[in-house]
């Protein structure tokens, strides 16, 4: 039942998505899988996000404009209180799925908006060009506040993948350097912003010995936390029965 649940997915976020941004939906689905699978151990880290958003966003004076960076299944994301709160909610991501369309107008939320972007920048650097992935948040209108929601790694996996592929062509700093683009655009905001990322991760065997760890920032300095906690991305039984998978995330603003 689940694999025809996603074979229905991506048919239906398929005609709803830019040609360019299509071959991304599998990965999106298949998170969406996890996701659900996951939901019990997953909770914890997704109200912890929320908490961090909603405390990032509590003092503004003014709320027109926010802007999700990464806004994937909305799990993690407060939707209802910056829908209600703000005028207008960009939500940003290479793939909305069509459950997530679907959710938001059955809740009524007029006020969000959809985009599909690419915000790693790779393609500015491949051309030669600084990059400046959030450089379009400029012409975004009475801004006030932008969230990157558990992003900033999945980015880092995913350009680590195509510079693999690309070797020779792309500068061998292609990661850290637009992980570290990212960060300088979140700090370069004239508005509030708040970043939740997991930074490293571990994986551990069934006696709770680690076995392999990796920094998800690949060495680039991250901002102050105001918030930490450890997020179960695959629990014991999920890739398998012998080890579970542990990120560590901070919360910044």
């Amino acid at each position: 039942m689940l694999m025809i649940a996603e074979a229905l997915l991506c048919t239906a976020t398929l005609p709803l998505t830019g040609k360019s941004y299509r071959k991304f939906i599998r990965y999106s689905v298949n998170l969406w899988s996890r996701a659900g699978r996951c939901s019990k151990d997953w909770a914890e880290h997704e109200e912890k996000s929320r908490n961090a958003i909603r405390a990032a966003a509590a003092d503004l004076r003014q709320k027109r404009t926010a802007v999700v960076l990464g806004s994937g299944l909305l799990r993690d994301v407060p939707i209802k209180e910056l829908a209600r709160d703000f005028d207008t909610v960009v939500l940003v991501d290479l793939v909305h799925l069509a459950s997530v369309r679907l959710w938001l107008t059955a809740k009524g939320y007029r006020n969000v908006r959809l985009i599909e972007r690419d915000l790693s920048g790779y393609d500015d650097l491949a051309a030669g060009r600084e990059p400046e992935p959030l450089g379009f948040l400029r012409s975004v209108p009475y801004l006030d506040f932008v969230v990157s929601a558990n992003l900033l790694s999945q980015i880092g996996r995913g350009v680590k993948r195509r510079h693999e592929t690309e070797a020779g062509r792309m500068p061998k700093d292609t990661v850290e350097g637009l992980i570290a683009a990212h960060l300088t655009g979140l700090s370069g905001l004239a508005c509030r912003s708040c970043l939740v990322t997991d930074i490293a991760y571990a994986v551990i065997d069934r006696n709770g010995r680690v076995q392999e760890e990796a920094d998800l920032l690949h060495g680039v300095s991250q901002p102050p936390a105001k918030a930490t906690w450890t997020w179960p991305v695959a629990p014991l039984g999920e890739e398998s029965r012998d080890y579970r998978i542990e990120h560590q995330v901070i919360a910044a603003w």
